[in-house]
C-alpha cells in the first residue's frame, strides 16, 4: 500500500488554535429535517416549500431520488419548491445517505412500477433488513437477493394496504421513521411495533412525529416500542428548516480546545434535534453554556473535564465528544453507542484506531469507548468517508500540532464548505 505524505492533496493539515477563539458561526440547515420535509412534501396534497433547505450531498441525493419517481423539486434557490406528482418506477442512487436508502423504499412502494436502489460501496454493508422485511410484511414485493442490504428493488403497485408490522429497529431508529413517513398514505396507515434491544436515537423518531403532525397527520407513540400513524392526507405545508445542531459540535467544542468562546445564533429553545444535548454534555465537561435570544454561547472553563455518559439517544455526537474526551484532563467513559458501528463506518472501531494513532489512551468496548488522560501528537487521521469522523479529527487538530485529516471534503455530506469555515475561525 502506498504511503501518504504531507504533499498528498487528500491530506488536509488541521489548523491549530494558537489563541482563544471568539467566534459567531452560522449553521446550515438540518439534514435530518430537510430530508424528512422533502419526503412529506413529495407525498403531500399540493406544492409546498422547504425553506432554508440544507444543500449537501445527502439532501441533493434525496431530491434526486424523489425526482427519479416523478416528483418535481426545484432546488435553484435557498427555499426548495416541491410539487408532488403520480409516482412511477425509476432508479435511485443512495450514495452513503442512510435517510435516502431507508426513507425512500416505503415511498417507492406507492409508485406505479419497480424502483431500484443502489449506493456507494460501503452503503452495501449498512443494515437495511428492518425496512425491507417490514415492507414485505405489509405485502410489498422486494428483491434483494436475500442480503438485507443494497442493492435491491421495490415492486411498486401504486398503493400499500398497510396495517401492523413488527420489526427489530435496534440498529437504527431510521427504520421506524421510514415507515411512519410513508405510512399515512397506506390504505390502513401503519402500526410499527419494535421487538429487540432498545431503539437508538429516539429523538429522531420524535422529530419524525413532529414533522408528521406539522403536516396534519395523526400519529401516536405508545412508549418507546410502538408507533401508529393514521391513514390520512398529508397536508401541503411550507416549513422552515432549523439549523443543524449536531453540526455545531466541533464549533462549540472549539471554544473549549482554544480557551475561547463560540456563539451559534438561531439556536431553538425547543427542538427534537439530538444536537441540543450538546448544551448539557459540554457543561458537564467544564464549559460555561448559556442560551438566550441571541442564540447559544459556549465558553471555556478552567479545564476540559472527562465525561461519563450514555449517548444511546445522541450517538451522532459521539465522534466529536470522543475527540474532546481524548483531550480531557480526567478519565472518560462513553457508553450505549454500539449502534454507531453501523453508520458510514464502524465509528467505535475507527475512533479507537485513529485516536490511538495520535497517542490517546483509549479502549474500545462493545458499546462504547473509555479514555485515560494522555499527551497527544500529530499524525494522519483517516475519516473513512464519514463526516462525523472528520469532525473528530479537526477537534483534535485544533489542540494538537500536525494532525493531517484524510478526505476532509467528506464533511460536505452535511456542511458544504466546512473546511473553509473552520480554517477561517483559526486564522
Amino acid at each position: 500500500m502506498a504511503t501518504r505524505t504531507r504533499t498528498d492533496p487528500a491530506l488536509w493539515p488541521a489548523p491549530v488554535a494558537h489563541d482563544p477563539v471568539d467566534a459567531r458561526i452560522e449553521l446550515p440547515g438540518s439534514k435530518s429535517l430537510t430530508n424528512r420535509a422533502l419526503v412529506l412534501a413529495a407525498l403531500a396534497d399540493g406544492p409546498s416549500v422547504v425553506g432554508r433547505a440544507l444543500r449537501s450531498r445527502d439532501t441533493e441525493l434525496m431530491a434526486a431520488a424523489l425526482m427519479a419517481m416523478g416528483t418535481a423539486v426545484d432546488t435553484s434557490t435557498a427555499d426548495w419548491v416541491v410539487t408532488p406528482a403520480a409516482l412511477h418506477g425509476g432508479s435511485v442512487e443512495c450514495g452513503l445517505a442512510g435517510t435516502v436508502m431507508r426513507f425512500v423504499p416505503p415511498v417507492a412502494a406507492l409508485a406505479d412500477g419497480a424502483v431500484s436502489f443502489d449506493g456507494d460501496p460501503h452503503a452495501r454493508t449498512r443494515p437495511m433488513a428492518g425496512v425491507l422485511d417490514a415492507l414485505r410484511g405489509l405485502g410489498v414485493e422486494i428483491d434483494d437477493g436475500g442480503r438485507g442490504t443494497l442493492p435491491f428493488s421495490v415492486a411498486g403497485t401504486g398503493n400499500v394496504p398497510g396495517g401492523e408490522v413488527v420489526i427489530d429497529a435496534s440498529s437504527s431508529s431510521q427504520f421506524v421513521s421510514a415507515l411512519l413517513l410513508a405510512g399515512a398514505r397506506y390504505d390502513d396507515g401503519a402500526t410499527v411495533r419494535h421487538e429487540g434491544p432498545p431503539v437508538p436515537s429516539l429523538p429522531h423518531i420524535d422529530m419524525t412525529i413532529a414533522c408528521l403532525r406539522e403536516h396534519g397527520v395523526g400519529v401516536e407513540s405508545q412508549g418507546t416500542r410502538t408507533w401508529t400513524v393514521a391513514p390520512s392526507t398529508i397536508r401541503a405545508t411550507d416549513v422552515k428548516v432549523e439549523p443543524d445542531l449536531s453540526n455545531a459540535a466541533p464549533f462549540l467544542i472549539l471554544a473549549l480546545t482554544s480557551g475561547g468562546r463560540v456563539r451559534v445564533p438561531g439556536w431553538p429553545r425547543e427542538t427534537t434535534q439530538a444536537g441540543d444535548a450538546l448544551r448539557e454534555l459540554l457543561s458537564r465537561m467544564g464549559a460555561e453554556v448559556s442560551l438566550d435570544d441571541r442564540g447559544l454561547t459556549v465558553a471555556a472553563g478552567e479545564s476540559v473535564l472527562g465525561l461519563d455518559a450514555d449517548l444511546h439517544d445522541v450517538g451522532e455526537l459521539a465522534p466529536a465528544i470522543a475527540a474532546l474526551c481524548a483531550l480531557a484532563s480526567t478519565p472518560s467513559r462513553l457508553r450505549g453507542i454500539a449502534h454507531i458501528r453501523g453508520h458510514e463506518t464502524d465509528r467505535l472501531a475507527a475512533l479507537c484506531t485513529e485516536l490511538r494513532g495520535l497517542g490517546a489512551t483509549v479502549t474500545e468496548h462493545p458499546d462504547g469507548l473509555s479514555f485515560e488522560p494522555a499527551p497527544l501528537h500529530g499524525g494522519t487521521f483517516h475519516t473513512f468517508a464519514d463526516h462525523r469522523m472528520a469532525h473528530a479529527a479537526v477537534v483534535v487538530g485544533s489542540a494538537v500540532q500536525g494532525v493531517l485529516v484524510e478526505d476532509v471534503a467528506t464533511t460536505s455530506k452535511t456542511f458544504p464548505g466546512f473546511a473553509e469555515v473552520w480554517a477561517g475561525l483559526l486564522r
